[in-house]
């Protein structure tokens, strides 16, 4: 969509950890993330990047349209969210707006999110934070928790401690229904 557009470099990373090294140095004006990475999700990744730099554009880009996913990357910091099975438009809109220092949700999404309510507040993953998110995507996808510890840049305590507050939260008593809750919710 943007290969005529003079004006615009893309960069490409296949993982979170070549999208890092490739913000830190070529500093792009938006970094467009997909949630999916095959290391940590692009939530860990987009608080990496605003970590090392709070002004940094960011915008999330997933399958899931889901207003939970949507809500977790803005509680991140991501600047806009779009669906992977909207509109072509809606990633060229969004790019466009918070390049300008603007923030972007398709109109759908926005409406969805907004009007959610009780639906939202039902959905199990809604009790979590991005950082429990992040945690239960690794688990559902058979990473141990010395595994997530590393990935996620946290001890190993405070990830089996997350990990307990979770199972409470979600009203689960083993790791492996959690497992199970997360693939019902397509976290995976």
């Amino acid at each position: 969509m943007f290969a005529d557009d003079p004006d615009i470099d893309i960069l490409e990373a296949s993982d979170a950890e070549s999208g890092e090294r490739a913000f830190e140095q070529q500093h792009p004006d938006v970094c467009v993330l997909d949630i999916n990475l095959p290391t940590v999700s692009g939530y860990e990744l987009a608080r990496r990047i605003l970590g090392r730099d709070a002004s940094a554009r960011i915008l999330m880009f997933s399958m899931n349209d889901d207003p939970v996913f949507a809500a977790r990357a803005i509680e991140v910091g991501a600047k806009g969210y779009v669906s992977k099975t909207g509109e072509p438009q809606d990633l060229v809109d969004a790019i466009r707006e918070v390049a300008g220092g603007g923030v972007y949700l398709p109109p759908a999404m926005a409406r969805s999110i907004a009007f959610a309510g009780p639906a939202y507040a039902q959905s199990p993953l809604a009790k979590l934070t991005s950082r429990e998110m992040e945690i239960l995507r690794l688990l559902s996808a058979g990473k141990s928790l010395a595994e997530i510890a590393w990935l996620v840049q946290s001890s190993y305590k405070t990830v089996a401690n997350t990990s307990s507050i979770m199972r409470q939260k979600l009203g689960v008593r083993t790791s492996a229904e959690l497992v199970r809750l997360a693939i019902e919710n397509h976290v995976a």
